[in-house]
């Protein structure tokens, strides 16, 4: 079989801006992207600030903030943070030799930031600051500085607990010091004494399934071994060092030079993408004599393992956008919405007294995010209602006059949600809302609030509402779509998934698992929609093999995609209904352990990736119901599975 040509879609390349921004940092805010970066800009101003609202079309902004006075020719790593309407830049000072931490505060992510005049570390080095929340509420900043007493000398990572923006307990604990020889950036840096000097820097923190993964750069960059690597840990407040991931000889750093192609990626951060589904780790790279220039490439897991799509130097897919995106500009509304009552678009806002905005979602699942401010202290509320053909399934309420967050339902009964006690309505703040068939979960800012819970039916309206109280609603995107990373145990079938042999599979231990060493099954998923990206994590634990169906018919009939074993190496089983092809694996492909596989159908074509291998394409012209996980004769595993609703080419 010949594979069909690669499908039309819009695409970038990296770099996504040529010109020299180091340590990059991006902030997402009210649905834009705010950049910083490192040094003086063009202004004379410090830190420059780039603006965007698809990750890869950037226009320059200006510098963040004011010189310092005195003498201080190094400013280096800013970070941006959101908290009830205010914004902290972190950034380190000093002149390379000596270098500490301060904050700086403005109202606005584009500033101006003033220095809040505050020094927050004491040691003689300290750079690169990231400030991480957790679920609990409780912030922490991650920052590198100097370990002169060990075997392997030099920078490494450390946590302190940050009482508040502008506060450190001044105790913190070590988190990754050099481990290997990749590390090494000088082996007789002769400015510290012609030791050989290792570094680690630039962290950056996530938290998928309770474990912890802090990103840093290790090494220097003029070597190929340089890179992005990650530690991990499921006990923040551990007084060990975290695991290392990567030894730079068995298991190469996640992100690296790639000779004669990309050189020196690092000192990454990590932000959702438009659809605000899928993670994008944004780095630079030097290159063509401007730098270190801007670039950007999908950031996954799979099981417990962190991996990033790049550094990618061909034309690679632009980041998918949401279904439905207003950012309310001019003086119109989009005419998706249905108006009830007066409504008002002024600034990248609408506002509203008394009235309702509702958007169809024809009962598919899906993924909303608006950020909504109280514009009075009145007695109203404000917030979005999931309707099921004109009936209330549920409403979330904001209470300014009463500082409560409330889940109303039908029979009017009211579930009081925690809001913390600083807790500032007249601030934006983002609502986070996903369906996914019968289940609802909400959150305020990613942790203020974690609600889950069950519909009386699927929704298939979302409203946003002003009920007596004037609001502001800003950047409201919706992704049709839907994502299983199967956290809490029981039958796949609280998840909608079906299948004719049911007791062949379980979800334990955040996995789905296939127990069945004697037969086969399939297990189903939909609603199908027309164009999509279908990403699975799976893996085989014993046994003979395991599939994933992209595109089911009504039946359970389709297309299969399995891993298998041939001869002595692995390879891709494509069987449609007509012939079985088969696609060689890498001799490194290890099915005992998570593997990623993207499909991406569009336009009468489907595109299979290994992580970012390409498999094959092929036509597909049947229109499907579902997508489905398959295991045969087998004890296999699947950690997460997500369906992004593209739209199809013109």
């Amino acid at each position: 079989m010949q594979p069909a040509a690669s499908t039309y879609q819009p695409i970038y390349h990296n770099p996504v801006f040529g010109r020299n921004f180091p340590d990059p940092f991006v902030l997402k805010f009210c649905g834009e992207y705010w950049a910083y970066c490192t040094g003086t800009w063009h202004d004379g101003r410090l830190f420059g600030i780039l603006r965007s609202r698809d990750l890869v079309n950037w226009q320059e902004v200006g510098g963040a903030m004011e010189p310092l006075s005195g003498n201080h020719p190094c400013y280096w790593a800013p970070e941006v943070t959101v908290d009830n309407g205010r914004f902290y830049l972190y950034y380190s000072v000093g002149n390379e030799t000596t270098m500490h931490i301060r904050v700086a505060v403005a109202d606005h992510p584009e500033g101006p930031f003033l220095d809040s005049g505050r020094r927050l570390t004491n040691e003689p080095f300290a750079i690169d600051a990231h400030v991480f929340r957790d679920d609990n509420g409780r912030h922490y900043l991650f920052y590198a500085t100097d370990f002169l007493d060990l075997e392997r000398v030099g920078t490494g990572t450390v946590m302190d607990h940050l009482l508040d923006p502008l506060t450190l307990t001044g105790r913190p604990r070590p988190v990754s010091r050099a481990r290997y020889d990749w590390q090494i950036y000088d082996p007789q840096r002769m400015e510290k004494g012609g030791v050989c000097w290792h570094t680690l820097e630039g962290p950056f923190v996530l938290k998928r399934k309770g474990i912890y993964y802090q990103m840093f750069s290790g090494g220097n960059w003029q070597n190929p071994s340089y890179g992005v690597s990650y530690a991990t840990t499921r006990n923040l407040h551990t007084h060990d060092e975290w695991q290392q991931a990567c030894d730079g000889e068995q298991v190469p750093p996640i992100l690296r030079t790639v000779p004669d192609q990309v050189i020196g990626p690092g000192h990454n951060s990590v932000v959702r993408g438009p659809d605000n589904r899928q993670l994008y780790c944004i780095y630079h790279r030097w290159g063509n004599g401007n730098g270190r220039q801007l670039a950007l490439d999908p950031l996954d897991f799979a099981g417990e393992r962190m991996l990033i799509l790049g550094p990618s130097h061909t034309p690679q897919p632009q980041p998918l956008s949401a279904t439905f995106t207003d950012f309310f500009d001019g003086d119109q509304l989009n005419e998706q919405w249905q108006v009830s009552g007066q409504w008002q678009v002024n600034d990248g806002a609408v506002l509203s007294d008394t009235a309702v905005l509702t958007y169809s979602v024809q009962a598919l699942p899906f993924l909303a995010e608006v950020s909504v401010r109280a514009l009075a202290k009145q007695g109203g509320s404000y917030g979005l209602t999931l309707t099921d053909g004109g009936a209330t399934l549920c409403q979330f309420r904001l209470i300014p006059e009463q500082g409560l967050a409330v889940l109303v339902w039908p029979n009017d009964s009211e579930q009081l949600l925690p809001l913390p006690p600083d807790f500032r309505f007249d601030a934006y703040q983002l609502l986070r809302l996903e369906v996914n068939g019968r289940h609802l979960s909400l959150a305020i800012n990613d942790h203020t609030i974690d609600w889950q819970g069950h519909l009386a039916h699927i929704p298939t309206h979302i409203a946003l509402f002003a009920n007596q109280i004037p609001a502001a609603f800003a950047s409201f995107a919706l992704t049709i779509g839907w994502q299983d990373c199967f956290e809490n145990e029981g039958a796949p079938t609280n998840l909608d998934w079906i299948s004719e042999h049911p007791g062949d599979w379980v979800i334990q231990q955040g996995q789905l698992a296939f127990t069945n060493l004697n037969g086969e099954s399939l297990l189903q998923k939909g609603p199908y929609l027309l164009a999509y990206e279908l990403v699975v994590n799976a893996r085989l634990d014993s046994g003979s093999s395991y599939g994933i169906a992209p595109v089911l018919l009504p039946g359970g009939q389709g297309p299969l995609l399995t891993i298998e074993r041939v001869s002595d190496s692995w390879a891709a089983r494509w069987q449609d209904d007509k012939t079985a092809h088969f696609f060689p694996l890498p001799s490194h492909f290890d099915p005992t352990g998570y593997q990623q596989f993207r499909f991406r159908k569009e336009n009468g074509r489907l595109t299979i990736h290994w992580e970012q291998d390409e498999v094959v394409v092929v036509p597909i012209t049947k229109k499907a119901t579902c997508v489905g996980l398959y295991g045969r004769r087998a004890i296999a595993a699947f950690d997460m599975v997500r369906v992004i609703a593209l739209a199809e080419a013109a």
